[in-house]
């Protein structure tokens, strides 16, 4: 069962949002929060807020438990760019671009590994 949780129009540059995603891509949804809830970028924030609607969804709408959850893909698409001028001298105006991102977990359950069998040990003559 994949879960799925989107962040659209973000308030920052793709850029730098994926060194967040980039950091949990992989792992428990468990860790993941741990980990980007003590990192001190703007990013990780926007990640963390995203992994936890996403396990919100989960549970709520699925009924499976958290501690299986992993994040499967984490994806990171730049957005809409806003358009502003500032004046220069001549008549000239430069562009300032504010950039935007969309962010967008899927988290499934983890696999269970099958147990090996014991294996019997080869009495040697």
């Amino acid at each position: 069962m994949n879960v799925t949780a989107k962040a659209r129009n973000l308030s920052i540059s793709a850029q730098k949002l994926r060194l967040s995603a980039d950091l949990v891509r992989g792992q428990k949804a468990n860790v993941a929060l741990e980990q980007l809830r003590f990192m001190p970028q703007k990013s990780a924030a926007m990640v963390y807020d995203a992994i936890a609607s996403a396990v919100a969804n989960g549970t709520h709408n699925y009924q499976l438990n958290t501690d299986n959850l992993v994040i499967s893909e984490i994806r990171v698409d730049t957005g809409s760019k806003l358009k502003r001028f500032r004046p220069r001298s001549r008549g000239m105006a430069n562009a300032i671009e504010h950039p935007s991102a969309h962010l967008t977990v899927v988290l499934a359950e983890a696999e269970k590994k099958p147990a090996k069998p014991a294996t019997k040990s080869k009495e040697t003559k």
